[in-house]
């Protein structure tokens, strides 16, 4: 699976930005989509993410602010980021969760984007 983000950038504090990711190649095993982020210095942590069943889950911090959509059938998914503050400033990072079922069970994989710079201005 290959994921390719873009929407990046720099905004004022109280602005909105819009990122997206499209993923391309294995995409029939894609069980889930979703959004990190990691700012200097700190841990990478989750934003929101969606499930193929319509299932969403966001961070406490960007709950209200942030929407996440996606379709499906294309294999992109959406980040609408509204009312950005300077501590949402950090490299966004799509994800893309995997599960494959075999004989034996099912083995899952993470893949990831390779990130795209959002700066908050205050």
């Amino acid at each position: 699976v290959q994921l390719v983000e873009s929407g990046g950038g720099v905004v004022q504090s109280g602005g909105s930005l819009r990122l997206s990711c499209e993923a391309s190649g294995s995409i029939r095993y894609i069980v889930a989509m979703g959004w990190y982020r990691q700012a200097p210095g700190k841990e990478r942590e989750l934003v929101a993410t969606s499930t193929r069943g319509g299932s969403t889950n966001y961070a406490d911090s960007v709950k209200g602010r942030f929407t996440i959509s996606r379709v499906n059938h294309q294999n992109t998914v959406w980040l609408h980021m509204n009312s950005l503050k300077s501590e949402d400033t950090a490299v966004y990072f799509c994800n893309a969760h995997t599960k494959v079922e075999i004989i034996e069970g099912s083995t899952e994989f993470d893949y990831w984007g390779q990130g795209t710079q959002v700066t908050v201005s205050s």
